[in-house]
């Protein structure tokens, strides 16, 4: 059974090309991005001698580490950017492109199921669009600190110390890890209405999609001066319960801040036992569960002759 699921979404990674050809993309732009900054840095050689003095002599570790993450998460974030519009798009592609082209015809005339179809495209949304993400971003850390450590060591600094004596590799990455796939199950009951739109309807799926997202908030609050929809499905990405409390008062000591290993640890900030625990994380995966079996139902008796 895994085999077959596998099988199936390795169909999607090579029908999708936008699946890998995204994260290349991002992760070019952002290499290109880091090569022109450090190209604009060279031009101010005064103070790029005294900032790389400062942060070798005088900056802690945990100063340098707080510098590195920083860039981490600036960069990881075009990648989720781009993982949301791609696996957008792709949900509302994914069942009615198959229809659009009649290739339904010849799937259905291969021993899989209506319900392994949907759910083998459900998996790739979540499992393997996520997967193929964190390793462009894996790839493009590496890549960015290879550059940056030639540069550095080019200018006279030491990237030994500098770059990777300082760069928290494993808690950015397991970090990223965690938070993708967090996001992708706590909005999976959006890529379920989107497989059923995308089964659904006979054209623009796009609009299908969020026309009912924005109409049905509008009726709500004219008629019935009530906003739940709208908070329910709007507000939901703002409410994901992954990430801890702060308390800025711990990082302040008499009015001075003051830079913990805690305040730039990526994973210190995460809490994933609440997130599990949440009700409101089972009740999207029950939606999601929902719409897919919707899904499923009007893939099999549609009628596509």
């Amino acid at each position: 059974m895994i085999n077959h699921y596998i099988a199936l979404m390795k169909r999607e990674f090579w029908e999708h090309r936008s699946i890998w050809v995204t994260p290349v993309a991002i992760a070019s732009v952002v290499t290109l991005g880091t090569l022109t900054a450090l190209t604009f840095a060279g031009e101010f050689a005064q103070e790029l001698d005294l900032a790389i003095f400062g942060a070798q002599n005088i900056a802690g570790d945990t100063e340098r580490k707080g510098v590195l993450t920083a860039y981490f998460v600036g960069s990881s974030w075009l990648f989720l950017l781009g993982l949301g519009i791609l696996t957008v798009f792709y949900s509302l592609d994914s069942l009615y492109a198959e229809r659009k082209d009649k290739s339904i015809l010849f799937w259905r005339s291969l021993p899989v199921t209506d319900a392994e179809t949907v759910i083998s495209k459900l998996l790739t949304a979540t499992l393997l669009i996520p997967a193929i993400a964190i390793v462009a971003i894996i790839g493009t850390h590496i890549v960015n600190l290879i550059v940056t450590s030639i540069w550095v060591s080019m200018k006279g600094g030491s990237a030994t110390t500098l770059i990777w004596g300082s760069v928290p590799l494993l808690d950015n990455w397991l970090a990223t890890i965690v938070i993708i796939y967090s996001v992708a199950i706590w909005m999976s009951p959006f890529l379920g209405w989107f497989l059923f739109v995308s089964a659904y309807t006979k054209r623009a799926p796009l609009l299908m999609a969020f026309l009912p997202l924005v109409l049905i908030p509008l009726v709500e609050g004219i008629f019935f001066r009530s906003g739940n929809f709208a908070e329910a499905v709007w507000g939901r990405s703002a409410k994901i319960p992954l990430f801890a409390g702060i308390d800025m008062e711990r990082f302040f000591d008499e009015n001075h801040a003051r830079v913990s290993e805690e305040m730039v640890s990526l994973l210190a900030h995460l809490d994933v036992g609440k997130f599990v625990t949440h009700i409101d994380t089972w009740l999207g995966l029950i939606v999601c569960a929902l719409l897919t079996t919707a899904a499923i139902y009007v893939r099999r008796y549609r009628d596509e002759s």
